[in-house]
Formats: C-alpha cells, sequence, structure tokens
C-alpha cells in the first residue's frame, strides 16, 4: 500500500476489501466510513495533539486508526475480527506507532491495558462501534472508571440525542443520568448515513464524551443510585411516585411520597423532569432510610 493512499476512499476501500475477500459481518454491525471530513471531526472534536496517546475500539480496515496515527503520538486500536487482523497489517503498516491487539474489549482490563501500553497515562479513546455493543461498551468505559481523559465515538443520532439530553425533554431517561454522572456529553457532528460502506438504516452523530475526575454528583450508594434512576424511568407513564413503589427498591409508597414532599418533589411528577442532582438527593433519603 502506497503512503498516500487514504483509506477512506471508496476505491481504496474496495480495492482493499476485494484483495482480502472480506465479507461485511452483520452479526458484528460493520459499517466503513467513507468520508475524510468526517474523520477530521473525530479528530478535531477531541483535540488530537502531537503528545496525545488513543485507544481505539474497532478499526475495521484502519480508516479512523489511519487519520489518529498521523496527528497523535501513539495508537493502540483493539479489533475483534480475527478476519481484519492481516488486513490492518497491510493497511497500516506505514504507521510505527500503532499497535493492534485482537481482542472483544467487553472481556478486556482496560485499565490493565493502559498500565502496559501507556505507562498508566490519562488516554483518549476513539470508537466506530456496531450500533447494536455502542451503549454496552461505554458504560463498561465509565462504570470500570477506565482512565480516560475523553471519549469520542460514532453513534445512532437518537443514541446521542439521548446521552445529552436535558431534563424534561423528551429524549431524557435513564441513559442520559448515566452518561451525565461520569462525563459532559456533547455531540461534534451529524454523519448522515450514505457516508458508510455499506449504507446503515439511520442517520448517527460523533459525540464526545469529557470524563470527570470525579462524578457530577457525590452519593452514599452508587448501585443504589442507578437503581432509583432505573426504577424512575420504567414505567414512563407512570408518576415518579407510582414507578418508584414498584420499583423494588424497599420503600413504601407512603415513605417515597414523605421524600418528594421533603425534597419539594410534586408527587404527580414523572421522572424524566428530575435532575440527576435531584435523583442523588432522593437516593441518599433512601440509603438513610434504609440504614437506620
Amino acid at each position: 500500500m502506497n503512503n498516500i493512499d487514504r483509506l477512506h476512499s471508496p476505491k481504496v476501500m474496495k480495492d482493499i476489501l476485494s484483495k482480502y475477500g472480506f465479507r461485511f459481518s452483520k452479526g458484528l454491525g460493520q459499517n466503513f466510513l467513507i468520508d475524510g471530513n468526517i474523520l477530521d471531526k473525530i479528530c478535531d472534536g477531541i483535540n488530537l495533539g502531537k503528545e496525545d496517546e488513543v485507544i481505539e475500539i474497532g478499526p475495521g480496515i484502519g480508516t479512523l486508526t489511519q487519520a489518529l496515527a498521523e496527528r497523535s503520538k501513539k495508537v493502540v486500536a483493539i479489533e475483534i475480527d480475527k478476519k481484519l487482523i492481516p488486513i490492518l497489517g497491510d493497511t497500516l503498516s506505514s504507521y510505527d506507532n500503532v499497535e493492534i491487539v485482537n481482542s472483544d474489549v467487553l472481556k478486556l482490563d482496560l485499565n490493565e491495558l493502559i498500565e502496559e501500553k501507556f505507562e498508566n497515562k490519562k488516554v483518549k479513546l476513539a470508537a466506530n462501534l456496531p450500533y447494536y455493543i455502542t451503549t454496552p461498551i461505554i458504560m463498561k468505559l465509565l462504570e470500570d472508571k477506565v482512565n480516560l481523559e475523553s471519549i469520542i465515538v460514532m453513534v445512532q443520532k437518537e443514541v446521542a440525542e439521548r446521552m445529552q439530553a436535558s431534563p424534561g425533554t423528551k429524549a431524557y431517561g435513564a441513559l442520559s443520568i448515566a452518561v451525565q454522572y461520569y462525563c459532559n456529553p456533547e455531540i461534534v457532528t451529524i454523519v448522515p448515513k450514505n457516508v458508510f460502506i455499506p449504507k446503515p438504516n439511520v442517520d448517527s452523530a460523533v459525540i464526545r464524551l469529557d470524563v470527570y475526575d470525579k462524578p457530577k454528583v457525590k452519593v452514599k450508594d452508587e448501585k443504589l443510585f442507578f437503581n432509583v434512576v432505573k426504577g424512575a424511568f420504567s414505567h414512563r407513564r407512570k408518576t415518579l411516585l407510582n414507578s418508584l413503589s414498584a420499583s423494588g427498591i424497599g420503600v413504601s409508597k407512603d415513605q417515597i411520597k414523605d421524600m418528594l414532599d421533603n425534597l419539594g418533589i410534586k408527587e404527580n411528577i414523572r421522572g424524566e423532569k428530575l435532575s440527576i442532582e435531584d435523583m442523588g438527593r432522593l437516593s441518599d433519603m433512601i440509603y438513610e432510610l434504609n440504614n437506620k
């Protein structure tokens, strides 16, 4: 492969795929990006500089990897599909700052990988993931408190809107709070479906998640907090009082009513009206009641 070949070029991509007899896997949800402007926006979106070190999840044939490698100090790319490993060895052979790891990121200890490959420095993470697995991977990164400065990912447009949503909006829900507990989300750009091979069914968005050093709210029991959040959104047509009383969090309907009164929250309010701070205060009151 020539140094000047751009992997996002449809012709270059088709030639590579033909050379290796590669077929897209529906099971792995593979869609390869063919727009260099979007690659630039991803790199710009995480302020990628020459001293930055990056983990990439799902490099495919190396389209985004190439852009990351040219603008950063080091890239470690994690690819689950064994059939893509020899292709990546070819397409990225000109880049001595790229290392490919053949592994399932959901089974990988990323903190251990960062310690080994990056001397435990905070790194940036970029991913263009199959949409069915995006949310589980993002939540694993956040819940495992992986040593990351920021995450930039391509997700379904609707999912990006849910991650960034504010209380009281239609898109606001448990995912909004889960993401915003750990980081500040910002949509970088909307990506039309016609810039991928093969073309997906929906438009996408690039979203950056700037990871907090500490969670946005301090709670007495993190597991209980997320159970309260899950309960609050488990029946979106029900009031918060009815949703929580049916969620099995260990407090009665009357006790929840008293807590809402103490917090100045109307009992007929729905979960989507509560801020992350409201959820934190409510979960702490439940914790205190359960630990008297």
